[in-house]
């Protein structure tokens, strides 16, 4: 299996906002595309002293990297886009791919 993880920092200012945004449709509009199989959204309590966002890790969960992959190239590009713009200039992210071993 695997889980494609999304670490977002977001400005404390439009966290309340975006985290019923991200419950509410973006996650759903995800989770619609039957890449995933299931997800978490996991607030990450270890922080830095020069962070000043609040940070989530959102977990993806496919049975095989071609799902994955497919997600990728029929789906993602679009919902990022979307996030990406109306959260502009108020959040930080990355993307890491992980294989769950046991």
């Amino acid at each position: 299996m695997i889980i494609y993880n999304v670490t977002i920092s977001i400005d404390p200012s439009e966290h309340e906002n975006w985290l019923e945004w991200m419950r509410n449709y973006h996650i759903p509009n995800v989770m619609q595309t039957g890449c995933f199989t299931h997800y978490k959204i996991c607030k990450i309590l270890s922080t830095q002293p020069d962070e000043t966002g609040i940070t989530y890790a959102i977990q993806y969960t496919c049975n095989s990297i071609n799902e994955l992959n497919q997600y990728q190239e029929k789906f993602a590009g679009s919902l990022q886009k979307e996030h990406s713009e109306k959260y502009r200039g108020k959040f930080a992210a990355f993307r890491t791919i992980l294989e769950i071993i046991d």
